[in-house]
């Protein structure tokens, strides 16, 4: 088999592409796009499922004064239910994830196996710091993700403390040391491995993605794909890497 009849091979077995790593308008405040207008675009570049991983963190609390907890909660999944509300229309499928950051460090996780009761939990452990979370939370149902771990300011973690490794952060504005990442994820022998666009503005759109046989239906389904390691990783819909 040549290399061209294997790549037609696994992209026929491997039909679906999702998105892992984005980000909308307004909750995000480094996002330019509505969550209505990430979909369309994602539609326009044969994405079958996209996760919303809007920032939850302190600085976002903090941009909104007058929101409690519960506010900010609803908020936050607002952006998750208007994107769904443009998907169906496509036959597109919107996980609800988040972007993680504790107060101790700029370091951000991305959450997978996500609902309202999760995000009220990872609320309450701000101030308690990645190592008091995984210690105390028991989360079977979810997977905690090192999104680029070698970006400029990020903290190196014991590995311990996370089950997987975003090897290919694809955001075209940062340097997300791709390389180092991919190295580090098999040294410390990380049992997931991720890509993901980190899309934020209409020229990034679909830099990256994760290809699967099949389709999962909800946020939890998709951490069961995850940890089955069955799945290809894409960059800019031309290259699969083989994770």
């Amino acid at each position: 088999m040549t290399v061209s009849e294997l790549k037609h091979t696994l992209r026929k077995d491997y039909k679906y592409r999702i998105e892992l790593h984005a980000h909308t308008s307004p909750v995000s405040s480094c996002g330019a796009v509505s969550p209505e207008d990430m979909v369309e675009l994602y539609h326009q570049r044969n994405y079958h499922g996209i996760v919303v991983t809007n920032h939850f963190n302190r600085y976002n609390i903090e941009r909104f004064p007058e929101f409690s907890k519960e506010a900010y909660i609803d908020s936050y999944l607002k952006a998750v239910d208007d994107a769904k509300k443009v998907a169906e229309k496509y036959g597109i499928t919107v996980f609800v994830g988040a972007e993680i950051r504790f107060d101790e460090n700029p370091n951000d996780y991305l959450l997978y196996g996500v609902d309202r009761d999760i995000l009220s939990v990872c609320y309450d452990y701000f101030s308690k710091g990645l190592e008091a979370f995984r210690k105390e939370v028991k989360l079977p149902g979810s997977v905690l993700v090192h999104a680029h771990p070698f970006r400029n300011g990020m903290t190196r973690v014991s590995p311990e403390l996370v089950d997987g490794i975003e090897i290919l952060n694809l955001h075209p504005g940062h340097n997300s040391s791709v390389a180092l990442s991919t190295r580090y994820a098999y040294e410390t022998k990380a049992k997931i491995k991720t890509a993901g666009s980190d899309f934020h503005e209409k020229f990034h759109l679909g830099c990256g993605a994760l290809l699967a046989k099949e389709m999962p239906t909800d946020t939890f389904e998709l951490v069961e794909l995850l940890k089955s390691g069955d799945y290809l990783l894409e960059i800019s819909g031309e290259t699969i890497v083989l994770p």
